[in-house]
């Protein structure tokens, strides 16, 4: 049996849509009849790989999905399949009252067709590669290994905690950044409104008297004149920039040679560092865990890495380990990981816990890049209303200064 996604018209012409399994799309639609309903249109909940091998045979679309669930509904999802599997229930009985409990529909479809492919016959790993978007590669492959080995229940609680652990993480960044660029902005359209539109209404005043304007002023209402002139050609000339930018970041040679002078950076590099090496060896950590083959487990944590150079770090690294060399010395050969978690690593090996060292060098990193988020805040916060405070009693004070200069001549 397959899932299909159907939109139908009720008794009332109330428009419905939902999901049934049955072997044909004409099946879903007598079903939908017996309910007298009118069917609109039936078509196969399916993932991205499907979607290819539909178009290359020229067969009816397929419904795919590459959006709208999110990490937490990953993690929920899995936690509740966790559950029910270390209760002995069969796992299409399992993934159906998933779905069921689910209150997003964008989850009940895609559960619905996993299931599907699982009454087929197929392996859970290989029904969850038809959405890839959903559930990447260290998600399939992990399920897969606690399949194999018989713990799927275990596999899938690590795999919960897991995918919370980075969520959170990613959360804690963005929350972290979010104040200075806020604050940034509102600075900037602040002091721009000032010198832009309230500057020249108030010198104005003193431009009809005889008396020369203050050099201050002067400069102000120069700098006034200037952003409005060219203000807009200004704003939109960064517009098409940052375009012109990210086009050419596309590019893997552009992309690395920016993520390499990021690393370069002072403080912007050791970020960038910490978190991707959090990243790495957490998920390093679940896939050694799961007794996935630790070649297999190099490559796919190596693919959660988002910065260019050290994702090349780890691909060399386990070069190096096919060779028959220590991980924890492969991967300091590229000088690129910070020397605590490549101590922990080697550690790990020699004592053969190195899932726990694994476990333990992210959770060190993960601390310290809190640590060091947090005292970039509370920095840049103070700095960036210094700064503002700074500007604006520039402004306010270029405006007075002929008034006072008028003051002294009445005198």
């Amino acid at each position: 049996m397959a899932a299909y996604e159907y939109t139908a018209l009720d008794a009332a012409g109330r428009e419905q849509r939902g999901v049934l399994e049955g072997d044909s799309p004409r099946q879903v639609r007598q079903v939908l009849r017996e309910k007298q309903w009118l069917p609109l249109q039936v078509l196969p909940v399916s993932g991205d790989r499907r979607e290819g091998s539909a178009g290359a045979t020229g067969s009816a679309p397929r419904l795919t999905w590459r959006a709208g669930i999110k990490a937490a509904d990953v993690a929920l999802l899995t936690r509740q399949l966790a559950t029910l599997v270390r209760a002995a229930v069969p796992l299409e009985e399992s993934l159906r009252a998933v779905a069921e409990q689910s209150e997003r529909p964008a989850v009940q479809k895609v559960l619905a067709a996993v299931r599907s492919r699982v009454i087929e016959g197929h392996t859970l790993a290989h029904a969850l590669g038809e959405f890839p978007k959903v559930f990447p590669e260290i998600y399939r492959a992990t399920v897969a290994a606690g399949e194999q080995s018989g713990r799927l229940d275990t596999v899938l609680e690590r795999l919960a905690d897991y995918t919370e652990n980075r969520d959170q993480l990613r959360q804690r960044v963005l929350g972290a950044m979010l104040y200075p660029i806020v604050l940034t902005v509102m600075c900037i359209v602040i002091i721009a409104g000032l010198l832009t539109y309230v500057v020249p209404k108030v010198v104005e005043v003193f431009e009809s008297g005889r008396n020369a304007l203050p050099w201050m002023t002067r400069a102000l209402l120069a700098t006034s004149e200037f952003l409005a002139t060219f203000g807009p050609w200004i704003l939109a000339a960064l517009c098409v920039a940052t375009l012109v930018f990210l086009r050419w970041v596309r590019d893997p040679a552009a992309r690395r040679k920016v993520d390499a002078l990021l690393l370069r950076l002072p403080l912007i590099g050791r970020l960038v560092r910490g978190f991707n090496t959090a990243r790495f060896t957490r998920t390093f950590s679940i896939l050694t865990g799961s007794a996935v083959p630790v070649l297999e487990a190099l490559r796919i944590a190596g693919a959660v890495i988002g910065n260019l150079p050290m994702r090349d770090a780890v691909e060399r690294a386990a070069e190096r380990v096919r060779e028959g060399a220590p991980i924890g010395k492969s991967l300091a050969a590229g000088s690129l990981f910070p020397p605590m978690t490549v101590h922990l690593i080697s550690s790990g090996e020699s004592s053969g816990k190195l899932e726990e060292m694994l476990e333990r060098a992210a959770s060190n990193q993960e601390r310290e890049l809190d640590g060091l988020l947090t005292a970039l805040v509370g920095l840049l916060g103070p700095m960036l209303i210094v700064a503002m405070g700074v500007f604006v009693t520039a402004i306010v004070f270029a405006m007075l200064m002929p008034i006072f200069e008028m003051n002294t001549l009445v005198r």
